[in-house]
């Protein structure tokens, strides 16, 4: 869509949120909940603008790093606090043909529901729902399709208090129209703060249309605490789920499961119970078994995993993991590797079978080295291959090796004590017990 500013407000301390984070940092689905409405707003224009004060470094910084063309501007928090105080703040070179002002706390938004406000008519238009339990909403008072007031819970009378049609708190303006309200706009009330919801009943009053758009209540939820954060992931949660197994993912319990809001799965998988999917992930054909946690990592045509576990940069193709596994940084191509392993900082070559309990021996206290496994190598249970260390195709390592030095291909390596048995022994050390 065309023409279109839209300014986020994102200013506000959060004190609800009992944190001294601030409150459109924290996390819904693994992301911050002001990127989830960045995103939505870059689908509708180019224009984005976010207004900000509480930890004004922090946030900025935290937006800047995933939406480096966001406009950030700072409010002026002593001399106009409040909506319409962090709304002057970003409306500078404003040259678009309509804003469109959004809140920080709302990361349910639909880009579709936001598309339909822009679209209206009307001079400013208004979202609004239709609420079943309308009490401590603002009323959205209507007269012939256009709106003629908003009116708060506690200013409402008892005809207004019946109406069930809520303010949802976005709204679109006539870009010229917002820029000409906003200094009008006065604090003469008990919080001595500038109220943007004054603006439309400057917009009323001198004859503009004003307009109700309607939208969906749970998408608009706000969050004010963190039972409210919960409530948020546990709705996005139901949406991504929905989404992926309408697109032939299979999952076991989803209620269980948690899938980041960045990961990507496809094709024919299969996820467990008390899965975990986290960050950048991209899944495709593959069998996430119980328990498992996968980060930022890549699975294709791979089974996962009861129990296992894939730290970020993990790349497997093909690949068997069995329980109780961990890797990190590690580059597996048809490699079975079944149970009670640590393999991190590591590529390990087709065909290559990694026993129970081997581990690559990364780091030496100071930095990391990487163990490379070539093709068809066979690593007997319990051994331990310590970093930097070069695995040459078709080696065979005995159980209970420790490996320091590369090999040459074909060999058979081993480092064990040699084996000595005492007899007798047994009965020295403990004494005989009586025969019966």
């Amino acid at each position: 869509m065309n023409d279109i500013t839209i300014i986020v407000l994102a200013a506000g301390n959060g004190t609800r949120m009992k944190s001294s984070k601030s409150k459109v940092l924290h996390t819904i689905c693994g992301e911050p909940m002001i990127s989830h409405i960045l995103k939505k707003s870059y689908e509708i224009t180019s224009d984005v603008r976010a207004v900000l004060f509480y930890q004004f470094d922090e946030v900025k910084s935290a937006i800047l790093s995933q939406f480096p063309d966001v406009k950030i501007y700072k409010q002026d928090s002593i001399n106009k606090p409040g909506t319409a105080g962090a709304v002057e703040a970003a409306i500078s070179e404003l040259s678009s043909q309509k804003t469109l002002i959004i809140c920080g706390d709302m990361p349910l938004i639909e880009a579709s529901e936001l598309k339909a406000l822009c679209q209206s008519d009307a001079d400013v238009s208004i979202s609004a729902f239709e609420a079943i339990n309308p009490f401590g909403y603002g009323r959205v008072i209507t007269n012939g399709g256009n709106v003629t007031k908003i009116v708060e819970q506690k200013d409402a009378n008892d005809e207004e208090k019946a109406v069930n049609l809520c303010n949802a708190g976005a709204y679109c303006f006539d870009s010229k129209l917002l820029k000409s309200l906003i200094p009008l706009i006065k604090n003469d009330n008990a919080s001595k703060e500038f109220y943007l919801t004054d603006a439309i009943e400057l917009a009323i009053k001198n004859g503009y249309k004003v307009k109700h758009t309607l939208v969906n209540e749970e998408n608009f939820m706000g969050i004010n605490d963190k039972f409210a954060l919960s409530k948020a992931e546990e709705i996005m949660q139901g949406n991504i789920k929905e989404n992926l197994m309408k697109n032939g993912v299979i999952m076991h319990l989803p209620s269980t499961i948690f899938i980041d809001s960045r990961a990507a799965i496809e094709g024919e998988c299969i996820i467990e119970p008390n899965v975990m999917i986290m960050g950048n992930c991209h899944i495709k054909n593959s069998h996430i078994k119980s328990g498992s946690v996968i980060e930022d990592s890549v699975v294709i045509d791979s089974d996962i995993g009861p129990m296992a576990h894939l730290r970020p940069k993990s790349n497997i193709t093909q690949t068997h993991i069995g329980n109780f596994v961990e890797l990190k940084n590690a580059k597996l191509d048809t490699v079975k590797a079944g149970h009670l392993s640590y393999l991190g900082d590591c590529e390990i070559g087709n065909g290559t079978n990694v026993g129970c309990g081997t581990i690559t021996c990364n780091y030496d206290g100071v930095k990391k080295h990487k163990t490379i496994i070539g093709k068809n190598v066979f690593i007997g249970s319990d051994s331990q291959l310590v970093a930097p260390v070069n695995i040459a195709d078709d080696t065979l390592i005995g159980a209970g090796t420790t490996v320091t030095n590369d090999s040459q291909k074909g060999d058979l390596i081993l480092a064990r004590s040699k084996q000595v048995n005492k007899a007798g022994y047994f009965y020295h050390f403990f004494g005989k017990s009586d025969e019966k």
